[in-house]
């Protein structure tokens, strides 16, 4: 295996989890985006690959979270169950019918909730309550992540956050969660489509996300909340515009 080409996929994947560790978001989009836009990977196959890395790369920044104390168990569990389903679901049709279609409009939405919450950061402090919508979030969130390549972390954080829940404990609970559901999407994918090894991109990374774990959870428990929704509003906003534009072009 040739080091020296490994090397930008293992960049791509130290600055993917680090954004998503420390945010909650992004690791999918911004790797499947790669995948799909640049290599020419089909959305299936890519959000395969994706999801396979991702089994790895959750379950260290799981133990991360979970040693700084940044989970909710309620709300753990609130969104466990309901995460699984839909993204065993997405997993499924999109392993039969091409999800790309619906791609656009789901990104356009997340670009829409990137917005909101750069504007919330930058003129209001912020006010933590209890969420009153969660199960709908977990499935929703966990379809989309499966069928798009990405979006659990988008979809689920960024409206956990809107309805006012404090961000280090939607950070670690949601990237947490994130791992279940990622074994459960990547084993509906080898049903369907057959087992994908780590060659290649993949290896590279999935060498790069478990480096980058660790430093994610850090600096969720590290960064003040203020700055946290704008760094929220700003990965979303830019990963997802260029969602769209890729996926219009």
């Amino acid at each position: 295996m040739d080091l020296s080409a490994l090397l930008p996929f293992i960049a791509i994947g130290f600055a993917a989890q680090a954004v998503d560790g420390a945010l909650g978001m992004a690791f999918g989009v911004i790797t499947n985006t790669f995948l799909v836009g640049v290599l020419g990977i089909s959305p299936a196959r890519a959000s395969a690959k994706v999801h396979l890395v991702e089994c790895v790369t959750t379950a260290v920044s799981a133990t991360s979270h979970l040693l700084h104390g940044n989970v909710d168990r309620g709300l753990f569990l609130r969104l466990l169950v309901p995460g699984m389903i839909g993204g065993a679901a997405g997993a499924y049709l999109i392993s039969n019918i091409d999800g790309s279609v619906v791609r656009p409009f789901v990104l356009g939405y997340l670009v829409l909730i990137g917005i909101y919450l750069l504007v919330r950061g930058i003129l209001y402090p912020p006010t933590h309550r209890k969420p009153k919508v969660v199960e709908p979030l977990g499935l929703i969130g966990g379809f989309l992540d499966a069928a798009g390549g990405g979006g659990w972390g988008p979809v689920v954080t960024s409206n956990l956050l809107v309805q006012g829940v404090e961000p280090r404990k939607v950070i670690g609970t949601v990237s947490t969660v994130e791992f279940f559901l990622t074994l459960t999407i990547s084993a509906t994918f080898i049903a369907n489509l057959g087992f994908q090894d780590f060659a290649g991109p993949v290896l590279g990374l999935l060498i790069g996300g478990v480096l980058a774990a660790p430093f994610g959870a850090l600096m969720a428990k590290r960064i003040p909340t203020k700055p946290m929704l704008i760094l929220v509003g700003i990965v979303l906003t830019i990963t997802s515009g260029y969602g769209v534009f890729m996926a219009l072009d």
